[in-house]
C-alpha cells in the first residue's frame, strides 16, 4: 500500500500489578511511540531489547499509574496529552483536545474526548491500522469506574468509540477482563457470543496471557457498557421503559456493588 502506517508494530507492555501500557512502532521510520507510562522499568526493558527509542509520549489521563514513569522515560520524546487535563499531567510539549489530529510515528492519530473515569481523559485512534488506545474509558468487557464524570458523559464516550470500525484493536488499560465477564455474565447469561469469549478468557488468563488488547466487535456483542441503548438488553435488565442514560448508570452501579 505504500503507507508508513501498514509497517507498525504494537507491543503490549504489563505493568504494575495490573496495568498495560502500549509501544508502537515504524519499522520505516525508526520512530517509537508510547501510549501511557504507569512505571518505567518494563517499559525500558522493552524498548532496550528491541533497540527501540522513544519518539513520543502519549498520555490518556493524570491518574499516577498512567504517568508515574513518564519523567524517567521521556528523554527527547514529545509528550502528549489533554489540554484539558495539563494542569495535572507532566510537563507536555503538546496539549490536544477532541477532533486534534496528529502524526504518531508516521501515521494520522486522532483524538476523543472520553470524559468519564475522569475529566479531561482522552483516547487517541490510529485509523491506518485500526489502533484505539483507550485506556480506562472503554475497557475489555467493562469500562472505568465513574470517579469525576457523570453517567451521561460516560456513555456518550462509550458511544464514540463504538461507532469506530468492528475490526478496531482496543488497547486499554488494565487486566481487569475475568473479574468484568463476570459482571456481564450475570447480566446477560444465555449470550453465545459472551459465553464462547469467557472461555477464550480463561484460557488466556490460565497461562497468564493479556486479555488485551480487544477487538471492538467482540465488545460490541458482549460489552454490556456499550449496550444500553440496546433493546433486548433493556429487556434483559427489566428496564424496557428507561432512557439509555438510565440503563447505563444503572449498569454502572451495579458493576460498583458486583
Amino acid at each position: 500500500m505504500g503507507n508508513t502506517s501498514t509497517t507498525l508494530e504494537l507491543v503490549t507492555v504489563p505493568c504494575l500489578s495490573d496495568n498495560y501500557a502500549f509501544l508502537v512502532h515504524n519499522a520505516q521510520t525508526g520512530e517509537t511511540a508510547l501510549i501511557d507510562a504507569p512505571e518505567a522499568a518494563p517499559i525500558q526493558a522493552e524498548l532496550d531489547a528491541r533497540g527501540w527509542v522513544l519518539s513520543d509520549i502519549l498520555l490518556t489521563h493524570h491518574h499516577p499509574d498512567h504517568i508515574d514513569g513518564v519523567k524517567e522515560l521521556r528523554g527527547d520524546a514529545r509528550v502528549i496529552g489533554a489540554k484539558a487535563d495539563a494542569h495535572r499531567l507532566p510537563p507536555l510539549d503538546v496539549e490536544v483536545s477532541e477532533g486534534a489530529m496528529l502524526t504518531v510515528c508516521g501515521t494520522q492519530t486522532d483524538v476523543f474526548d472520553v470524559s468519564g473515569h475522569t475529566l479531561g481523559h482522552i483516547a487517541f485512534y490510529m485509523p491506518d491500522p485500526g489502533y484505539a488506545f483507550t485506556a480506562d474509558s472503554l475497557m475489555a468487557l467493562g469500562c472505568g469506574r465513574l470517579f469525576e464524570g457523570s453517567p451521561a458523559q460516560m456513555w456518550d464516550s462509550m458511544q464514540k468509540l463504538r461507532a469506530l470500525p468492528d475490526s478496531t484493536v482496543v488497547c486499554s488499560g488494565h487486566e481487569y477482563t475475568e473479574s468484568n465477564a463476570r459482571f456481564a455474565l450475570s447480566l446477560d447469561p444465555e449470550n453465545s457470543a459472551l459465553i464462547s469469549r469467557i472461555e477464550k478468557i480463561t484460557a488466556a488468563r490460565t497461562t497468564n496471557q493479556p486479555t488485551i488488547p480487544s477487538n471492538l466487535g467482540d465488545e460490541k456483542r458482549t460489552n454490556p457498557f456499550l449496550r444500553a441503548d440496546d433493546t433486548a438488553f433493556k429487556a434483559v435488565l427489566g428496564m424496557e421503559m428507561s432512557t439509555d442514560v438510565e440503563v447505563f448508570a444503572e449498569i454502572r452501579a451495579r458493576k460498583d456493588r458486583f
